[in-house]
């Protein structure tokens, strides 16, 4: 599980009564479909017919664009997380990536999700003796990825969160 039980009001919409504004909810859609699409590739090596991740993250896309509804981007998520289903973590991983990277439209804190499960995905697709190197070297390139907005926001819910993430932020 990669939400927190209490809601952080930093990853609530104004709207809803927190501190999130609607274009830094935009900023951690977009960050988040970055991180699922850096690592879609593992995916679609294993299973190339099946196009729910990448609609999934074309939709979060979609939704910073006002072009569908947050309801809509939400049903991708479950999609795409069903793409996963029986395959091998790498390629499973990923599809969870971009699942989570949609859900963000329904949920920002969902941005964390996104970036942990491509750290995961990156980290089953080496070898044992690789995994960290590779792990570590994703999530940097994930964190230089992030807008300038959203990054302070980012890099403290990692510090939060890291224990809910299996711990894949670590420095």
């Amino acid at each position: 599980m990669i939400l927190p039980k209490e809601r952080d009001p930093r990853f609530i919409t104004l709207r809803r009564g927190g501190t999130l504004t609607d274009s830094d909810h935009q900023l951690l859609a977009l960050w988040a479909a970055t991180c699922a699409e850096h690592v879609l590739p593992l995916f679609e090596q294993a299973n190339a017919d099946d196009t729910r991740p990448r609609q999934a993250i074309a939709l979060t896309r979609a939704w910073v664009r006002g072009e569908i509804p947050m309801k809509e981007a939400h049903q991708a998520a479950f999609a795409s997380n069903a793409a996963a289903k029986g395959l091998p973590d790498a390629a499973r991983f990923a599809a969870l990536a971009a699942g989570q990277a949609v859900a963000v439209a329904h949920v920002a804190a969902h941005e964390l999700g996104a970036a942990a499960y491509a750290i995961r995905a990156v980290r089953e697709s080496v070898e044992e003796e690789e995994k960290e190197r590779a792990g570590h070297k994703e999530c940097q390139w994930q964190r230089d990825q992030l807008p300038d907005a959203i990054r302070e926001l980012v890099l403290d819910d990692q510090k939060v969160r890291n224990h809910l993430c299996w711990f894949v932020f670590n420095d």
